[in-house]
C-alpha cells in the first residue's frame, strides 16, 4: 500500500485518523505542523506517496506546506482537510496541486475513500 505523510496539530485527530488509515495497510508517518512535516518529506531514503495535511495549523499551515512540499516533491499526491470555511476558500486556487480538499468533520470511512481516491490518480 502506500506511504503517507499525515500532519495535523491536535493528536487525537492525528491518532485516529493514524490508525484508520493503516487499516488499510498504509504505512502512516505521523507530524504536528508544516514545519515537521518538511523535515520529514526531506529525508533523503523516505519516499512518500501521498500528503494529508490539516490546513490551519500553528508554525506553517497546510497550504505553506502544500506549496514547499509540491515544489521540493512535484510527483506528491496532496489531500488537504479543514474545518474552516475561510480555509477551504483559500484552497480553491490550489487545484494544480491538491488533489481534494475535505471539510471536517468527516467520517473515518470519509478519509480512508478519500485516500484511496487521491491514490488512484
Amino acid at each position: 500500500m502506500a506511504n503517507i505523510l499525515l500532519v495535523d496539530d491536535e493528536e487525537p485527530v492525528r491518532a485516529l485518523l493514524k490508525r484508520g488509515l493503516e487499516l488499510d495497510g498504509h504505512a502512516v508517518t505521523t507530524a504536528e505542523n508544516g514545519s515537521d512535516a518538511l523535515e520529514a518529506l526531506s529525508e533523503p531514503d523516505v519516499a512518500f506517496d501521498l500528503l494529508v495535511t490539516d490546513i490551519r495549523m500553528p508554525i506553517m499551515d497546510g497550504i505553506a506546506l502544500a506549496l514547499s512540499a509540491k515544489r521540493e516533491r512535484p510527483d506528491l499526491t496532496i489531500l488537504l482537510m479543514t474545518g474552516y470555511a475561510e480555509q477551504r476558500e483559500r484552497a480553491r486556487n490550489l487545484d494544480a496541486i491538491v488533489t481534494d480538499v475535505l471539510t471536517k468533520p468527516f467520517s473515518l470511512s470519509d478519509i480512508r475513500e478519500a485516500v484511496a481516491k487521491a491514490l488512484a490518480r
